[in-house]
């Protein structure tokens, strides 16, 4: 199956490393017009001209500034069809017992994680309605699907939120020709927060969770890459409302 976004626009968020920009690049090898976005300026602008697109930095939580660039996009390009929603992560917060965390400590993962995905969608969903097509897909986590390994509350709720998020948009937008989906990636060392957990682990909890793939090794981001490249395809259509793990067989 050759998959094929020719004439497709498509807007990234997180895009300034990791898996962000994997699929960012995945698409744009697929053929579609790609637009980046991320809160890391200088990050942004770097992946940007590695990629050759334009670039929007945004603090998505803030609900004016991602209505205006998803206006953005369609003043630029007339359309837009694509969101894939990679932005989010632990924002370097670590593990620590539920009664150090504070009000501030739970609603940044909440903004993080979940308000720009929603926003967002809020935004693009009356372009996608008069459209007659459209593509979300959202990175989860494997912490959207049982406790994190992260020892975070806020970061596996927030997952967790953003997976309801998710299922009930699948369920607004459907009938108008746009799907909505989710990611739940594995580890995958991407960013300074992932390596520092995967070394936290010591020699013998990395050879524990190796040993519980299926695949004996860790994923890279392009293989996240690859299962939003698919979800975001014409091929994908009548799969909607959906939560694919992509961890090498842990779940």
């Amino acid at each position: 199956m050759q998959i094929r976004l020719d004439g497709r626009v498509a807007l990234v968020t997180g895009a300034a490393q990791g898996i962000g920009q994997a699929i960012a690049r995945s698409l744009r090898e697929a053929g579609a017009r790609i637009h980046l976005t991320d809160l890391d300026a200088d990050g942004l602008a770097a992946s940007g001209e590695s990629l050759g697109a334009p670039t929007h930095p945004c603090d998505l939580s803030d609900r004016a500034a991602a209505h205006a660039l998803v206006e953005a996009v369609l003043a630029e390009e007339g359309r837009l069809d694509i969101l894939a929603l990679a932005a989010g992560g632990v924002r370097g917060q670590v593990g620590r017992p539920i009664e150090e965390i504070t009000e501030s400590d739970w609603h940044r993962l909440f903004q993080a994680n979940v308000d720009g995905a929603f926003w967002l969608a809020q935004g693009a969903a009356p372009h996608f309605r008069r459209s007659g097509w459209g593509r979300i897909v959202a990175i989860a986590s494997s912490a959207a699907l049982r406790p994190s390994l992260t020892g975070i509350q806020a970061y596996t709720a927030s997952k967790h939120a953003l997976v309801g998020t998710v299922r009930q948009l699948s369920w607004e937008l459907g009938p108008h020709g746009t799907t909505v989906n989710a990611v739940a990636p594995g580890l995958i060392l991407t960013n300074p927060a992932t390596h520092a957990q995967w070394e936290a682990y010591g020699p013998e909890g990395r050879q524990r969770l190796l040993d519980s793939l299926h695949t004996r090794r860790l994923g890279k981001a392009e293989d996240i890459a690859s299962a939003v490249l698919f979800l975001a395809s014409e091929q994908a259509g009548w799969i909607t409302g959906q939560v694919i793990p992509v961890d090498g067989g842990r779940l």
